[in-house]
C-alpha cells in the first residue's frame, strides 16, 4: 500500500469514483465496511431501482471530499491509526 499523502489521494479518489461500490473502503482495510457498502449498492439497488445504489454513491462522495480536505497528519490518526470506518 501506499504510505502518506498518496494513500489519503488514492482513498480519497476511490471514494469518490467508486463510492457506491465501497473500494476505498477496502483499499483502507474496512472490509466489513466495504460489503456493508457493496451489498447494499448491488441488492438494496436492484429492489429499490438504484435508490441503494444513489445513496452510498453520496456516502462515497463526502467520504472522498473528507478524505481529500485532511491534512496528511489528520488523514493518518484518523483513518490508518484510528480506525475509524465513517465519516
Amino acid at each position: 500500500m501506499a504510505s502518506g499523502d498518496d494513500k489519503k489521494i488514492i482513498a480519497g479518489v476511490l471514494a469518490i469514483l467508486l463510492g457506491a461500490l465501497g473500494i476505498h473502503k477496502f483499499y483502507l482495510g474496512y472490509t466489513q465496511a466495504g460489503i456493508i457498502m457493496l451489498v447494499i449498492s448491488i441488492v438494496a439497488g436492484a429492489f429499490t431501482c438504484g435508490i441503494g445504489a444513489s445513496v452510498m454513491g453520496l456516502v462515497g462522495l463526502i467520504e472522498g471530499i473528507i478524505y481529500l480536505t485532511k491534512t496528511d497528519a489528520e488523514f493518518n490518526a484518523t483513518y490508518v491509526n484510528g480506525k475509524k470506518e465513517w465519516f
